[in-house]
């Protein structure tokens, strides 16, 4: 299918395995992570290579503690073209790390980032969504460590997002005076009054991919770009299982084998690019 819109939006890539996610911290925990297989790198190639087959380029956000164990899969990221971004060290929500351990850690995860990237990392996105109004120092953390585009807000009305007040669409900050930041949220639509999140992860693979289609076209009739996510692991069916169960098994395992077809789907319908080129576009 021909992709007719000229809107551009964010195609955007959470470079972490399939046993750091919240839903298994207590499964999986983070001193054990050197025990499990690390599927990473395979999964994230299934992505690049799908991504060149229709020449997209898309926002990698990786994590430090993958980028030193797999160094050759960020300069491959890097080599295809696409832009890399960071996603913090080792997945840890922002309201536990706290302002000090956060500022230390985004030059950490940059120092490492860097040198295999060839370039500045200039594009950032928190574990699980979670710069919220219980971290009001995040966001000049980010713009006075040199991050210049970010995606970590989620303006849907969940219990740890909470950030509902936020524009749903991309918008400039300024954390700092004189310092601004563009922000991209993930794709909502509105709908009896709240915001439905349609733009990836579990969100992605429990809908039909035809209504995230529906909502990223209302975007595009306003000429207003949006951000899809997803993650290496959803396009790893064969992954481990953990005995978890319940709500959290559920959207962690729900439909992953579905996962590379929607997103397919998607890239078939519409245009996507990096974090770097949606911001480009939007400041003319």
């Amino acid at each position: 299918m021909t992709r007719a819109a000229t809107t551009t939006h964010a195609l955007t890539i959470d470079v972490e395995d399939w046993f750091q996610v919240l839903n298994l911290r207590q499964a999986c925990p983070r001193d054990t992570w050197d025990q499990y297989e690390l599927r990473c790198p395979a999964s994230t190639r299934r992505l690049l290579d799908l991504l060149d087959e229709f020449e997209v380029k898309a926002t990698f956000f990786c994590l430090g503690w993958i980028a030193e164990r797999a160094p050759d899969l960020i300069r491959d990221i890097a080599a295809r073209g696409h832009e890399v971004g960071s996603h913090g060290w080792d997945h840890q929500l922002l309201p536990e790390l706290g302002e000090a351990a956060f500022r230390a850690e985004l030059t950490r995860t940059n120092e490492v980032l860097e040198p295999l990237a060839g370039a500045p990392i200039l594009a950032f996105r928190a574990c699980t969504w979670s710069i919220t109004n219980d971290t009001p120092w995040a966001l000049p953390a980010l713009v006075e460590a040199g991050i210049e585009r970010d995606s970590s807000i989620h303006p849907a009305r969940h219990p740890s997002y909470r950030r509902s007040d936020l524009p749903t669409g991309p918008h400039i900050l300024e954390p700092v005076p004189g310092r601004q930041l563009f922000e991209l949220p993930p794709l909502v639509i509105r709908a009896l009054g709240r915001c439905l999140p349609l733009g990836g992860g579990g969100y992605l693979r429990l809908f039909p991919a035809a209504w995230v289609s529906r909502g990223l076209r209302t975007r595009e009739a306003r000429n207003e770009p949006s951000c899809i996510y997803l993650h290496p692991w959803e396009v790893d069916p064969e992954q481990p299982r953990m005995p978890i169960g319940g709500l959290k098994g559920f959207r962690h395992y729900v439909h992953l084998a579905r996962t590379e077809r929607k997103l397919r789907y998607l890239l078939e319908r519409h245009r996507f690019g990096t974090l770097a080129a949606v911001q480009e576009a939007y400041e003319g």
